[in-house]
Order: C-alpha cells, then sequence, then structure tokens
C-alpha cells in the first residue's frame, strides 16, 4: 500500500492519503469499511465507566499489558 501521510507545520503527522484505487480494495475487502458510526452497546458503556473509575479509585492495583498478559499465560 503507497500511503502518502500529511503533516502539519510542525511535522506532527495529521492524516493519511490513500490513493483511490487501494481504497476501493480495502472497501471490498472491509464491506462495512465507510461506516462512521460504530453502535456501541450502553450496558458495555457502563461497564467501561464502572472500570474507569475502579482505576481512577486504586491506579496502583492495575497492571500493565505485558504483566497481565505473563498472567494469562501462566494459566495456559
Amino acid at each position: 500500500m503507497k500511503l502518502q501521510y500529511i503533516s502539519d507545520s510542525k511535522g506532527q503527522i495529521t492524516g493519511v492519503f490513500i490513493p483511490i484505487n487501494e481504497w476501493n480494495d480495502l472497501k471490498n475487502k472491509y464491506k462495512d469499511i465507510e461506516k462512521e458510526e460504530i453502535d456501541i452497546p450502553e450496558w458495555h458503556k457502563e461497564l467501561v465507566k464502572e472500570r474507569l473509575g475502579d482505576y481512577r479509585k486504586s491506579p496502583d492495583s492495575a497492571l500493565d499489558f505485558d504483566s497481565a498478559m505473563d498472567d494469562i499465560e501462566k494459566e495456559l
């Protein structure tokens, strides 16, 4: 894929240009790629809010990704 990155005056990448033929290939491969809105169920939003609240109360109790993966792999 021949992407072109668009940068602002500070050199920060702000966008990506995808050639139209490659965009059309992506649309054929991923039928819903143009769907602008993703419907997230309310129960999922509430669960995330609850977990964020738990984290904010006790941020030291959270595991980083590598530690969490190590724990999961030990159980396999």
